[in-house]
């Protein structure tokens, strides 16, 4: 057991159970609106990226992509003076034109850390202790995986042409219409301390996030998704503020993001659904699919006001509506 001020990895501490799935700065603002709502969270990051600082250290080293499980990290640092430190280092970024230009200083402390320990999940565990995280950050799988997605008019020249488009980054640039995607492997060993977090969970939330390259393919893992299919915690969903400004899902609605999850997984139930009233166009509609889902629709007002970062989660609010929902499942379990 590795234990620092903030991280405990006995499964003991105050507050609900929570499993948070997902990447980038979608995952991050649900970890960091978790922290202000229980101190037993787990995330469960991709491992997808190709891209930027973690393509280059997946390609020299041939281990999981550092970035998004640095973010997360980043997300669960505590908001004292040593914990603001922290995450503003781990996160710094080397400038300039020689071999560090462009990485993290956090990725290269990861990968350091995973060759020290020779394993990922003691390697993350080591860091977040260092870190004094609030929390736990592991990967959905213990080795890297690559999205490929079949996309129609991939090709801006060839409209009705469907291609194949291999590649976390790709996939998230494309500008066509995505039909559909899966994982290279297709069943990837899934990391065991995951699904025993899972397993325990009193909740489990899924997303916001970009939803082909970070939200969906955690329900491309077999042993996962079987994981939260059968697990009796609160499967909760927090939809996208703005799904048609994000490129790879430019003209779609959040109604669209619920049909392809449903097709791509379509005996997953969910229990709520999260979605921010100013972007809701059709709310009878969406209401309807959430419950042919499952699950119930609450309109919470979880983006910045104003507009000036229009498509971002704000972590207060956020973590209002987290502390609602959660409370009235604990209250009235059967509220569902």
């Amino acid at each position: 057991m590795i234990r620092g001020s903030g991280l405990r990895l006995d499964g003991q501490g105050s507050g609900p159970r929570v499993v948070a799935l997902g990447g980038g700065h979608g995952l991050a603002a649900t970890l960091t609106a978790l922290r202000r709502v229980t101190d037993q969270i787990t995330a469960i990051v991709g491992v997808a990226d190709d891209g930027g600082s973690s393509g280059r250290l997946r390609a020299e080293f041939g281990g999981l992509p550092p970035g998004d499980l640095r973010m997360a990290l980043a997300a669960l640092c505590g908001d004292d003076t040593r914990g603001r430190t922290w995450r503003q280092v781990i996160q710094h970024r080397f400038g300039g034109d020689g071999d560090l230009a462009g990485h993290s200083l956090g990725n290269l402390l990861i990968t350091a850390m995973w060759e020290e320990t020779n394993d990922a999940v003691t390697g993350l565990d080591w860091v977040a202790a260092l870190l004094e995280a609030h929390g736990r950050v592991l990967p959905c799988s213990v080795t890297p995986v690559a999205i490929v997605a079949d996309v129609r008019g991939h090709d801006p020249d060839e409209p009705d042409v469907v291609s194949v488009v291999q590649g976390q980054s790709a996939v998230a640039t494309t500008t066509g219409d995505v039909l559909g995607i899966r994982l290279e492997p297709a069943e990837p060993e899934p990391c065991p301390d995951a699904l025993a977090a899972l397993s325990v969970a009193d909740a489990i939330i899924l997303g916001p996030g970009s939803w082909f390259t970070s939200v969906m393919p955690h329900l491309l893992i077999p042993a996962q998704v079987a994981a939260i299919r059968d697990s009796s915690a609160l499967k909760l969903l927090v939809l996208n503020l703005d799904p048609g400004s994000d490129t790879e899902t430019s003209g779609s609605s959040l109604d669209d993001h619920l049909y392809f999850m449903q097709r791509l997984v379509p005996d997953l139930r969910l229990d709520v659904v999260v979605a921010d009233p100013a972007n809701v166009e059709h709310e009878a509609a969406l209401r309807q699919t959430c419950e042919d889902m499952g699950a119930r629709l609450e309109l919470a007002s979880v983006g910045y006001p104003g507009s000036d970062r229009r498509g971002e989660h704000d972590p207060g609010r956020l973590a209002v509506s987290f502390g609602s929902v959660l409370g009235r499942w604990q209250d009235e379990p059967l509220w569902r």
